[in-house]
């Protein structure tokens, strides 16, 4: 990663995503929208799927986006860009683009990536268009109602996964996007957080600069207070317990080669990670854990560390 942003009155004024829009108090998602289109700048397209994003922040006739803006469905973000991508290609070709570098960027949930998009998904990074595509991950299909999506977590409360004696929230582990983007030999994906911003953005710049190579991938962490029930004003305190508990570790994929970035570059040590509990308790869609479950999550969270800590040795 390219350190474009040392200090935060590094970072960029213009403002490119409007007040006034319809996300939560507390938003995860709408800090993330923030910086991601300051941090693109002007001379970008945005491609948003179906979601959250979507929905509130276009209702007709109103837009918060200052960037010239395409609606697309749960499943074909990532299809639309790519023809974007080509289209601007053969203009340049014909000497009938004088618009320079435009990029193209997805913005896309966990329902329209992990799960509905996937196959769109796929079919963008093998083609090796030059497109930036971004998740915003808040776990769950919150626009249509806090369902379970491939990105739940293990044991967490949805309205699909109910809390009973026989069933305890979502019965699967969350589905690794990342491994999956990783086996597609993209020049550069990563993860961020909303509660690290310079970290964020410098890796928005980075994978931008890397388009020019082929598709780039960024997996942004992004909690959400209806769907997780948690207070609005403990957004950024639960997206930073994510990092601290190794729940959401910050890392890079450039190359062919994973960094792993602060702090998460010392939590491969286990003592170096605060206890996965602090993150889990601030949230009802985890209340009703037992010990024992939270024993079963905080040994599944050690075997992805060991397989992150393989991949970083390599």
């Amino acid at each position: 990663m390219k350190l474009y942003y040392r200090t935060l009155r590094d970072l960029p004024r213009e403002e490119l995503f409007a007040p006034g829009h319809r996300m939560c108090a507390g938003c995860g998602a709408a800090i993330a929208m923030r910086w991601i289109t300051k941090t693109v700048g002007p001379n970008a397209i945005i491609v948003n799927a179906t979601g959250c994003v979507e929905v509130t922040t276009t209702p007709y006739p109103e837009t918060a986006w200052m960037h010239p803006y395409i609606h697309v469905a749960f499943e074909n973000s990532a299809a639309v860009a790519s023809g974007v991508e080509a289209a601007i290609k053969t203009l340049k070709r014909k000497g009938m683009w004088d618009a320079g570098d435009t990029k193209v960027v997805v913005i896309a949930g966990d329902g329209g990536t992990y799960d509905i998009g996937l196959q769109s998904l796929s079919g963008m990074l093998e083609r090796r268009h030059g497109v930036l595509y971004i998740l915003y991950d808040n776990e769950a299909y919150m626009n249509t109602g806090i369902q379970r999506s491939g990105s739940t977590p293990k044991f967490a409360w949805t309205t699909t996964t109910p809390v009973g004696t026989a069933i305890r929230g979502k019965i699967q582990w969350k589905k690794d996007i990342m491994g999956i983007v990783m086996a597609h030999r993209v020049p550069y994906a990563a993860t961020a957080s909303v509660a690290y911003v310079l970290d964020m953005v410098n890796k928005i710049k980075t994978a931008l600069e890397y388009t020019a190579e082929g598709p780039t991938f960024l997996h942004i962490f992004t909690p959400c207070v209806p769907g997780w029930r948690y207070p609005e004003n403990k957004t950024v305190e639960v997206a930073r317990l994510a990092v601290e508990t190794g729940y959401f570790p910050l890392y890079e994929w450039d190359h062919g080669k994973l960094i792993l970035n602060p702090p998460s570059n010392n939590h491969i040590d286990k003592s170096r990670r605060k206890p996965l509990k602090e993150y889990l308790k601030l949230q009802g869609r985890f209340a009703h854990l037992t010990e024992e479950e939270i024993t079963e999550l905080e040994k599944e969270l050690d075997a992805y560390w060991q397989y992150l800590a393989k991949l970083a040795q390599l």
